[in-house]
Parts: structure tokens; sequence; C-alpha cells
């Protein structure tokens, strides 16, 4: 297979390439949390850039339930109006263009000031940085269903706001990963104990998700490779999953792994035995394919052609890059043509992985906020200044959040 040779998907859609550009969190949202003029920008530039598909980062399907103040939320049609912009800029140079739709679970900063949910009342592990997460409530039935209906609803309204379809995030310690692995999910109900029951909400998603948007519309799922934490999800685990993806016209795995716990994603893990195999999740990956109907994409580390290449070569579908298309917006492009350019940030060396994890997060975000205003990236910026300017951001968003919300509430009693 070659990078630039068109892909079709199981429900007929062509994508003009093999590769897509990867979920990152923006942290763009306007003050109510929908698409903004800078998030428009930086799409636009994504578009022209060549990916054959682009997915968006974190789209939330409750603003009470946020991975950050400044993040998107799509749960009403009364926003659709902005998302239809953003799913025709995002579509201006033929790429796919789907939402990425998620649910935080336990992973919510507290600053947000809102209740949080996970399957299990078990708070983060993250040494002293644990206190910036609540402990969280055990979700009722009612707490599940609610979530259920809700990414059912984004789905509907992202295919009517013009997006070609959705990825349902099942990966990063988020609240469906959250309820696959048995160290964050120890209910004794149906939603938890065996691996069928920790993935029947997984699996309830897309069903429902399926159902409501037809045969036409992409449902993607990203899934963790594995958790890379000590009795959490597993490889094995993984793939069983994927086995009950194949029955349920999925028509994209996205494989990934880790959490904020252990960010392996961020090219780091508590594990020093797993950081060489899991860099790119490749290894992993080609276990997941030997039971997977559906196509799979890989994403992670991603940054050279020539491992683009290998990646494909590896039985693999489709390449999804994230950082590279943060530095790089035109990359496919250059690629094509045949400067062979690599993106790259200077590597991390801090002792403390998490903390690591933070800047290079901040780091990246840095760049999607200059691509943002129209500016020239800035590969060098010192992680720790990157993280400082992130930190004040979100402080000032946060509060901003709380304002929104508390007057929301009080307009509605």
């Amino acid at each position: 297979m070659m990078l630039f040779t068109p892909f079709t998907l199981p429900n007929g859609t062509l994508i003009k390439n093999r590769i897509a550009k990867a979920a990152m969190e923006e942290n763009l949202a306007d003050e109510n949390n929908l698409p903004s003029n800078e998030l428009f920008n930086l799409y636009g530039a994504w578009a022209e850039g060549g990916s054959g598909l682009i997915i968006s980062g974190n789209v939330m399907i409750d603003k009470r339930a946020m991975t950050g103040p400044a993040g998107v939320v799509l749960d009403s049609e009364k926003q659709l109006e902005k998302f239809k912009i953003w799913a025709k800029i995002g579509k201006s140079n033929g790429a796919q263009f789907w939402l990425q739709i998620n649910h935080p679970g336990r992973q919510m900063p507290a600053s947000l000031g809102q209740k949080t949910f996970a399957p299990s009342a078990i708070e983060m592990d993250l040494g002293k940085l644990s206190k910036h997460f609540g402990v969280p409530y055990e979700m009722t039935e009612a707490d599940i269903q609610d979530v259920l209906s809700r990414f059912v609803q984004t789905a509907k309204l992202a295919q009517q706001a013009g997006f070609d379809g959705v990825e349902i995030h099942a990966a990063h310690g988020y609240l469906l990963s959250q309820f696959l692995s048995p160290k964050t999910n120890q209910r004794q109900d149906k939603w938890g104990g065996d691996l069928a029951n920790r993935a029947r909400l997984l699996i309830e998603v897309v069903k429902q998700v399926r159902a409501k948007v037809g045969p036409s519309f992409a449902v993607a799922v990203k899934l963790n490779s594995a958790d890379f934490q000590r009795g959490g999800f597993t490889t094995e685990d993984a793939k069983q999953v994927v086995k009950w993806l194949n029955d349920l016209n999925v028509d994209l795995v996205e494989l990934s792994g880790g959490s904020y716990e252990a960010p392996v994603m961020q090219g780091q893990s508590r594990d020093g035995q797993s950081l060489a195999r899991e860099a790119y999740f490749l290894e992993f990956a080609k276990q997941i394919r030997l039971v997977a109907n559906m196509p799979l994409m890989v994403t992670g580390g991603i940054k050279r052609k020539p491992v683009a290449d290998h990646v494909l070569e590896s039985n693999i579908d489709l390449v999804g890059l994230a950082t590279a298309l943060a530095l790089e917006p035109n990359l496919p492009n250059k690629w094509q043509q045949g400067d062979m350019v690599t993106p790259n940030l200077p590597n991390i060396t801090w002792k403390n992985k998490v903390m690591a994890s933070l800047a290079n997060m901040a780091r990246v975000k840095y760049q999607l906020n200059q691509l943002s205003k129209l500016r020239a990236v800035q590969p060098n910026v010192h992680p720790l200044w990157a993280l400082i300017k992130q930190q004040l951001r979100d402080r000032q968003r946060a509060k901003l959040y709380r304002k929104v919300m508390g007057e929301n509430r009080r307009n509605n009693q």
C-alpha cells in the first residue's frame, strides 16, 4: 500500500489518501464552548495541508463533563450553525471530516466545579497532582443511560451539521475507557465484572449510534491497544473488544494507548520495559490486526514518512499524524511533492513523567494556538514556559466556564 493511494471505508466512503489528522485537544472554543474563528483558522490550515481524513479534537457530549474549560461541546440543535461552518471548512479540500465525541469521566479538572462521574468511585493516582481531579461518584443506572443517549444525540447532530462521521473515544483513560478497565471499573452489576460487562457501554453506544445515523455515515472507535498499567486493560482485552466490534458495522478502529496516569500516548511510560515497544503502538496493532475485520489506524509519535510507510507495510490501513501536523499542517502535501521534512519537538527529559507529559501537551497546544492566530509555529518554545502559559489560560477559562455554568443554572431555576 502507498501513502497516497485512496482508501475505501466499509460504508463506501472514499478517503483520498492514507494520512489522517489524528485528534489533538485544542481548547480553542469560544466562551459558549462552540467552534471559534481560531478553530476555523486551524482546520482551514489542515484542510489545505492535504490529509485524507481529519478527526477533530475532543467534542464533548455534555457541557457539564469537560476535559478542559475551553473544549467544544455539541449537545443541542441550537448550536448547529457554527458546526456547519466548521464542517464546511474541514471538508473544503476533499478531506473526510469526523468529530471525535467524548466524555471525560473522572479525568475532568476539579477547577471546573462540576460533579465528576465514573464507573466506580476510584480517584486519580497522579501523586501530588491528584488534587487537580475530584474524587468521582459511582454512576447510577440513570447516569449511564444519560451518557448513552448523549453519545447518540451528539452523533446525530454531527451528521446534521454536515460532518462525514464520528469517532467514539474509548481510549486514553476517558469514560468509555474507564468502563473497559478492571482497574477503574469495579462494579458488581451488568456494567462491571468480566470483560463482556465492562465493554457493554461501548458496545451499546456503537450499536445505538449506528442505528441512529444509518449506514452511510462513518462510525469509528478509538481504542487503547493497552492501558500500560498493571491490572488495567490489556492487549488481549483489546483483541476481544475488536472481535465484538467486527459485528457492528464499524468503519475504522484507531489504536492508541495509555491514560493520564500512564501517559504513553505522549511517548512516556511508567513501565520502562514497555517504553521501546509502545512508542508507536505498532507492535500491538499487529496483534489486533489478526482478529480485526474492519480497517485499522495507528496513531502515536509518527513524524517521518519512512515510518508512515512502514505502518502501511505492516497491514495497517491508515496512518494517524498528530504532533507532526501541529508543527507542519502542510506535511501531507510536502511528502507527496517529495519533500521529506520531519517536524519535531525537542525531547523533554524531566524525571517526573506526568509533568513531562503535561508540558509536552502544552507545547503542542502552543503550536495549535499559533496556527489558530495565523502565526508561525515555534517548535523550540521552552516546555516550562508553554506549560505556565497553558495553566494561566486554563485558569482564566475555568473561571469563565464556572461563571457561564452558574448563569445557566440560575436561568433554568
